[in-house]
């Protein structure tokens, strides 16, 4: 079938649009870069036609508080309407672990508004939730350091590898519409503080870590369960010290 990934040619969406390639289906990588553009709308009807899945991993550019509402509530109106007009039968979108609970982070209010407009299109659709990126982990170092300090809450966080995200992604494209949420997150459970702690060592990074309750996270308050899924979530299979091993290696 015709499938195609806005934002396929991110970090998530290439390996979603490989995956998928390997499985044998007609996949478009839709970016600006490619000529399709959800925020002016340049190509999107061209691309969509004939097309039974629109899968959206496309990010703001900015995590400026009305930026990114701005981006998420644009891109998404222009998107949904053109899936409407091309007859799209499954729309599938990643979002984040934990969204509703980090509404005092502009960009997470924009998630969740993207969310709601998903919600009310009338295309059949599946949200993806998933945990934090290892990938990310050095955006979480450099947005908690002040000084020669990294400081972090002690609460808990479920990583996951964007290998592992993006396999989670590819079932779910494949599959049904569940008209609803859908949660993936790595396969252990770290303190933010200590995941920030193993990061730094492996990098030989001698700066300290300090497990502060009252630290800020990208701008918003965290208890332990902030960042981690509920019951009943999608687990990968690669771990830290093995993705922290590779990611060594290819450097």
């Amino acid at each position: 079938m015709k499938i195609v990934v806005i934002g396929g040619t991110g970090l998530i969406g290439s390996k979603t649009v490989d995956n998928l390639s390997r499985l044998g289906h007609a996949v478009i990588a839709a970016a600006p870069n490619t000529g399709v553009n959800t925020l002016t709308g340049e190509g999107l009807a061209e691309a969509l036609a004939g097309a039974e899945v629109v899968v959206d991993v496309a990010n703001s550019p900015s995590f400026e508080d009305d930026a990114a509402m701005a981006f998420f509530q644009t891109a998404g109106r222009n998107l949904l309407a053109a899936e409407q007009a091309a007859g799209v039968k499954h729309h599938v979108a990643l979002s984040v672990v934990g969204t509703e609970r980090l509404q005092a982070s502009g960009y997470f209010r924009a998630k969740l508004a993207q969310e709601a407009l998903i919600k009310a299109a009338s295309t059949p659709y599946t949200i993806l939730r998933s945990t934090q990126f290892f990938q990310f982990v050095g955006g979480i170092v450099h947005a908690a350091a002040a000084g020669d300090a990294i400081r972090l809450p002690p609460v808990l966080i479920q990583p996951i590898a964007a290998d592992d995200v993006a396999a989670a992604l590819t079932k779910v494209v494949v599959g049904r519409p569940v008209n609803g949420t859908l949660e993936v997150a790595g396969p252990e459970t770290f303190r933010l503080d200590a995941f920030a702690e193993q990061y730094l060592s492996a990098q030989q990074d001698p700066r300290e870590v300090v497990a502060d309750p009252q630290a800020l996270y990208f701008g918003a308050v965290l208890d332990d369960r902030t960042l981690v899924p509920g019951a009943g979530a999608t687990l990968g299979e690669t771990t830290f010290e093995a993705w922290l091993d590779e990611s060594m290696a290819a450097d």
